[in-house]
């Protein structure tokens, strides 16, 4: 699978506007909400949820929001770059800059695993990273998408 398959350019925000944990979980949720046919607070409500488990900011600058639905059918992304990093409650205790959120249906057994595991082998990937961080459009940073996609 791969991740320009299930990231739609609509769910993509250039330019995060959020200064704080919640209110990037909601400008995120309101950017995929169409694509589940859920409410944005709805969507922020099991996303805050899976935080209160633990932080899914992993460090890098780099988070991976998500949470499970049980009104969709496959997998949900969205993709959120904040310019000046927010406080997202980081292993590191960094600012998060880089945000991958993951909706995920309920009765998903392991999917969402892998689509983990393979955002965090391309964030490890210094010269991808540092391609997002720098993109000024969601034309350019769905192009980067692509292009390491088509690498892998």
């Amino acid at each position: 699978m791969k991740l320009s398959d299930i990231l739609d350019k609509d769910s993509i925000v250039a330019d995060l506007q959020s200064k704080d944990k919640k209110c990037v979980l909601e400008e995120l949720a309101k950017a995929v909400s169409t694509r589940t046919e859920t409410s944005t607070q709805d969507i922020v409500k099991i996303l805050l949820e899976r935080e209160q488990l633990g932080s899914t900011g992993i460090g890098g600058g780099i988070a991976i929001p998500h949470g499970k639905l049980a009104n969709i059918n496959s997998i949900v992304v969205g993709f959120g770059l904040s310019r000046e990093g927010i406080e997202f409650d980081s292993l590191d205790n960094r600012p998060v800059h880089i945000f991958f959120l993951l909706i995920i249906p309920a009765n998903s057994t392991g999917v969402h695993l892998s689509v983990l595991a393979y955002i965090s082998r391309l964030l490890k990937q210094s010269h991808f990273k540092e391609s997002l961080l720098k993109a000024e459009s969601i034309e350019e940073l769905e192009q980067i998408i692509n292009s390491i996609d088509e690498e892998f």
